[in-house]
């Protein structure tokens, strides 16, 4: 079935208190489809009663019930059972994802996927939750450093990756003890509703994982509500770096604890003795995997000078056969953009990009009869860039990379971290002194090296330096993230 045969509009509810409810004000949007421009959902339009109706029903989850203090192994099997209940429906959550994401179904089916892995490997984590004792240091006296959930943790998820960026906070925040608040997007809310029904029948009790769903106007004043409550003890946010500094003043009303994933720009370093046919590849699915809409996506590649222009001329090749249509064809690579908004953000960059730099190929909107209805970007690549380019300093969040030339591994390094963000970067060749001071010079939360992205692995830490964010998701570092630590002091006879 094709997006334009799909003419079903769902109707969904919020998933507060573990029951499905209305908007308190009866309001309700409607979400439309960027490959065809058509309805394809309505939502309920939470603003913040329920905001607050569902903080109150986490609130009692955490301080009325045994939840918190659950055993680990009862925790441990829902996030098992639910880990197997999302592969059972990742057809549901690709179809979800493409129709409000754009993103192509073959891509889609692998959240489901993913998410399953993130919540089998937070299982485990909540199996070897630990604490110390400190028994040597005074004969007298024996120290014990334990544990504890935070407490209410209210998720603000973007909309990107709908589900496995909700799933990669949920894990930890589950496994840990913790009750939950999520605010996914409005222009991809079915996913996290998807997950609520997931989780509930998984066994999780009522109230432990909320969902408002809310528009624009009414999610912002959800988003400030939930980061000023005094009943919420943590935020945790993924999104823009505007978004999380406005996250990060209204959380501070009650000095919550605070973790965001925010922007990238990321360079891909590729120097000349690099494995050209794998880097390659890699750079192209880098930045135009999810039409570019990646926080870690590749979008500075900085190649060397001696293979600049085959390396150029072979990703041109690559981006003009790139298959771009309907994201429910299983033969799509690349989809549209998320919305209208997104589409004249990538638009406005296009021009400047024109003005600065060289343009290879695409820079345009597609526009032929099958595409005509949806927001449809040509994959994009500018060349001869000034690392000052405002195509180079600003995350542009589409289908677009610059291409900046080198000549040697100290002034690359430079070029690099010349940048406000420090999320992701990558490094391709085969010396292995180069590979270990590139790795080691990049201001770069995680570093790849003769490869770009590792999503697979849910054990490796994700998370950025500078203005990328502040925390860490994956890995057992996230765990950390929903835990606060006692230190218990006893005095013996």
């Amino acid at each position: 079935m094709t997006t334009a045969e799909a003419t079903t509009v769902r109707r969904h509810q919020q998933f507060i208190g573990g029951q499905w409810e209305d908007a308190s004000s009866g309001a309700t949007f409607d979400r439309t489809s960027p490959a065809t421009g058509k309805v394809i959902a309505t939502y309920a339009n939470g603003g913040v009663e329920d905001a607050q109706r569902a903080i109150l029903a986490a609130r009692k989850a955490f301080d009325e019930t045994s939840w918190p203090t659950s055993r680990a192994s009862d925790r441990a099997a829902i996030l098992n059972k639910a880990a197997e209940i999302l592969r059972r429906r990742a057809d549901d959550v690709a179809q979800s994802i493409s129709a409000e994401l754009g993103r192509p179904i073959s891509q889609a089916r692998g959240e489901a996927y993913a998410t399953a892995n993130v919540f089998e490997y937070y299982a485990g984590k909540a199996l070897d939750l630990r604490g110390d004792a400190i028994t040597q240091q005074v004969p007298s006296a024996v120290g014990l450093i334990v544990h504890e959930p935070v407490g209410v943790v209210a998720f603000i998820t973007p909309w990107n990756f709908p589900l496995m960026l909700l799933g990669w906070k949920a894990g930890p925040a589950i496994a840990a003890g913790c009750t939950i608040v999520a605010k996914p997007s409005h222009y991809t809310p079915w996913a996290a509703l998807i997950l609520a029904e997931v989780l509930a029948e998984a066994g999780l009790p009522d109230g432990v994982f909320n969902v408002v769903t809310s528009e624009t106007d009414n999610g912002a004043l959800v988003g400030q509500h939930l980061a000023q409550s005094e009943l919420v003890d943590k935020v945790a946010f993924t999104g823009s770096t505007a978004a999380g500094k406005s996250v990060m003043r209204a959380a501070a009303n009650n000095v919550k604890k605070v973790s965001l994933e925010l922007g990238g720009k990321s360079p891909n370093i590729v120097f000349p003795d690099a494995p050209i046919q794998a880097a390659a590849q890699n750079a192209f699915t880098g930045i135009f995997m999810n039409a570019g809409q990646v926080c870690s996506a590749a979008s500075r590649l900085l190649v060397s000078r001696e293979i600049h222009d085959e390396f150029v001329e072979t990703l041109a090749g690559m981006a003009r056969k790139m298959p771009v249509g309907d994201p429910m064809d299983p033969k799509t690579a690349m989809g549209p953009v998320v919305n209208e908004a997104q589409l004249a953000r990538v638009m406005g960059y296009l021009e400047r990009g024109k003005q600065e730099a060289r343009l290879v190929t695409g820079g345009e909107r597609l526009t032929e009869a099958d595409l005509a209805q949806g927001l449809y970007i040509a994959p994009t690549i500018f060349d001869q860039v000034d690392n000052s380019d405002t195509i180079a300093q600003e995350e542009i969040f589409g289908p677009v990379l610059s291409v900046i030339s080198f000549d040697d591994v100290d002034e690359v390094i430079k070029t690099a971290n010349d940048t406000m963000y420090g999320l992701s970067a990558a490094v391709w060749t085969k010396d292995i002194d180069v590979a270990f001071k590139v790795a080691k010079g990049l201001r770069a939360g995680q570093v790849f090296v003769n490869a770009y992205s590792a999503s697979g692995l849910s054990n490796m830490p994700f998370g950025g330096y500078k203005q990328s964010g502040i925390g860490r998701e994956l890995g057992p570092d996230a765990v950390n993230e929903y835990l606060e630590t006692k230190a218990i002091h006893i005095k013996l006879n």
